[in-house]
């Protein structure tokens, strides 16, 4: 039987389990030490507050960027499944990292290369030659034209746009419905249409 152990057991592990078992995952299991009264994450088990060594997949699923990046090395996750909605699109010349998740109706163009432990949100568009670093999250319904860089943690918020050849820093944040339109520096947020720092 094909099982999957989740570690964590909130909102982003349900979604995570959908994909999952659209990608054959048989037994999905939550690994999960935050909520000690619960048994039960939607339709799923939580376990155990340990990854079990059975064998089995491992996919961390912390919505939150740095925390997910933080499991994935402390639970050496360097062979993590990557999990693709079959709604999704993407192009056979793209490359996914360990860990990623590719979501409903999203679409992944050529050439683009993903990190690991990659977020592709709900409806997102990421276009051709793009590099989209380690643990970054891309929001339901961002766009991403080509040519685009984001760093390493870094969190594109629901419906933002990205301009053609930008480049997004590590652990920068582009809020809600962003437009940008110039690069965004390391730890910087942005907001507004066309986008400016948030202080």
């Amino acid at each position: 039987m094909k099982t999957l152990q989740i570690i964590c057991a909130g909102g982003h592990g349900k979604v995570v389990a959908d994909v999952a078992e659209l990608c054959g995952y048989e037994r999905i299991v939550f690994i999960d030490r935050d909520w000690p009264d619960r048994t039960v994450n939607g339709r799923w088990p939580i376990v155990s507050d340990t990854v079990r060594e059975d064998g089995s997949d491992v996919f961390c699923a912390a919505g939150q960027n740095s925390l997910r990046e933080r499991l994935f090395e402390m639970h050496g996750l360097e062979h993590s499944p990557t999990l693709v909605h079959p709604s999704a699109i993407v192009s056979p010349s793209v490359t996914l990292g360990a860990g990623c998740l590719v979501m409903p109706g999203a679409i992944i163009n050529a050439d683009t290369r993903i990190g690991r432990g990659g977020i592709l949100n709900t409806a997102c568009s990421v276009d051709h030659d793009c590099v989209v670093g380690d643990f970054v999250h891309v929001s339901p319904g961002a766009r991403l034209a080509g040519s685009v860089t984001v760093g390493n943690r870094a969190w594109i918020g629901i419906g933002a746009s990205i301009i053609q050849n930008i480049s997004v820093g590590q652990n920068a944040m582009v809020a809600a419905g962003a437009a940008v339109v110039s690069h965004v520096q390391d730890n910087f947020k942005v907001g507004g249409v066309p986008a400016i720092r948030l202080r």
